[in-house]
């Protein structure tokens, strides 16, 4: 299956809240995501990543980006919401996703890719198992960014 990444938009945010609310048993309103939507879209550390099969939405992950002060810490990114349609699962999509977010993070210079996952989620922490995240001490799923 081709999926083709690219940073969400305005047009594709219905869409993107319908798989969210699929996938994480949300209940999110458009109107409260069209609001934060139209005040963090211009903050380049706030990035909404889809993955499209044709016109299909079938993946979506939030990235933030975490620049700091603190040279151990350095600059990481935590990912959440970090989806695939059921239908499109078992295809390798999340894979692909993970790669493409970890070449957002290489770009932004981040040390670590965080991610935050709900404890009912056992496929998905086996997929992120399998990518080379490691469960941290505070329930989050760590992988250091190769150069």
């Amino acid at each position: 299956m081709e999926v083709n990444f690219e940073i969400l938009s305005e047009k594709d945010l219905q869409e993107v809240i319908e798989l969210c609310n699929l996938c994480f048993h949300e209940n999110t309103s458009m109107e409260y995501a069209n609001k934060v939507f139209q005040e963090t879209k211009e903050d380049p550390n706030q990035i909404y990543l889809i993955g499209k099969l044709g016109n299909k939405i079938v993946s979506h992950a939030k990235i933030t980006v975490i620049p700091t002060i603190y040279e151990e810490m350095n600059t990481y990114a935590i990912l959440n919401h970090v989806c695939v349609h059921p239908d499109y699962r078992r295809h390798k999509i999340a894979t692909k996703m993970l790669d493409y977010i970890s070449k957002i993070c290489r770009e932004n210079k981040c040390k670590v890719m965080e991610l935050w996952s709900k404890n009912i989620r056992v496929a998905a922490h086996a997929c992120y198992h399998h990518y080379g995240f490691t469960l941290d001490e505070a329930g989050f799923f760590s992988k250091k960014i190769s150069e």
